[in-house]
């Protein structure tokens, strides 16, 4: 993988990592997301103008991925709201890295390679392992949780898929992402109107730095991945992408006051190592 794009990858990596932080500061996880989505379209809006429309053929995948990121946003939600970010976050990006590849060497034909299947296999394992806190915590994993992690990881892989094709097709990445993010976060603010009712608009008012700030790092953070995946293998850019859980385990422990294990040591040298190999093919 070309040094540029893997270095601007692992930067799309910390800045999803910490809108995912912010989910669990203050707001309950519905709000926070439903405040997070609607100012990411907000911030999408200027950029449409910049962009123009993408093409045709772009758009059959804009609308799939509106609706996979619904279901992605709504499973995230749940996840958080039962479960810690140090587990829920590495469960939910961890599942989706293999599944991503092994669909991509199936529908796509992408050959990774030797070095690009050993990279995300150790990225995947690590990045699983980091959910890992010892004998008592595991004890006390709430199933609930674990199974919208899941969900969550299963909607990453489609909207990764989709999202990849859809920008290679849109004739311009810029332009795929910011109508992207300009419907879903339309559709977003929407649901969370109705579900959430008035309360929604008070949080936006003591809150409204933070949603701005969790949608200025989603977008970053999305808006570099679809341009990577035009640009790379989508599964080794999707891969590359959850060494995001290395950052959220960093801000978990300095942020959240979540424990930290040897466990998670190991898990970050095996993290190291998957990005090594990616690094390499």
């Amino acid at each position: 993988m070309d040094l540029f794009v893997f270095l601007a990858v692992l930067a799309a990596a910390a800045c999803h990592a910490g809108w995912n932080t912010l989910l669990k500061i203050n707001l309950e996880p519905i709000n926070a997301t439903a405040l997070v989505a609607g100012a990411s379209g907000l911030i999408a809006v200027p950029f449409v103008f910049l962009t123009g429309l993408p093409n045709a053929a772009a758009w059959p995948y804009i609308i799939a991925s509106v609706i996979i990121h619904i279901g992605y946003y709504l499973a995230l939600a749940e996840a958080y709201r039962s479960g810690d970010l140090g587990q829920v976050y590495p469960i939910a990006r961890g599942s989706a890295p293999l599944m991503t590849a092994t669909l991509a060497t199936l529908w796509l034909g992408e050959a990774l390679g030797l070095y690009g299947w050993a990279g995300v296999i150790v990225l995947a394992g690590g990045i699983l392992l980091l959910a890992t806190k010892g004998q008592r915590a595991r004890q006390r994993v709430d199933g609930r949780a674990v199974g919208f992690a899941l969900l969550t990881s299963l909607t990453i892989t489609a909207y990764t898929l989709v999202d990849g094709l859809g920008a290679r097709l849109a004739g311009s990445a810029a332009a795929y992402t910011a109508w992207l993010f300009l419907i879903s976060g339309a559709v977003m603010a929407v649901y969370g109107c109705l579900r959430v009712g008035p309360r929604l608009a008070r949080d936006l008012a003591a809150h409204w730095p933070l949603a701005l700030a969790g949608a200025a790092l989603s977008t970053a953070a999305y808006a570099i991945a679809i341009w990577a995946m035009t640009v790379a293998p989508i599964a080794l850019v999707a891969a590359l992408r959850e060494t995001s859980v290395l950052f959220a385990a960093l801000f978990a422990t300095l942020l959240l006051r979540e424990p930290v294990v040897l466990m998670r040591v190991v898990a970050a040298v095996l993290v190291l190592g998957g990005m090594i190999l990616v690094r390499l093919r």
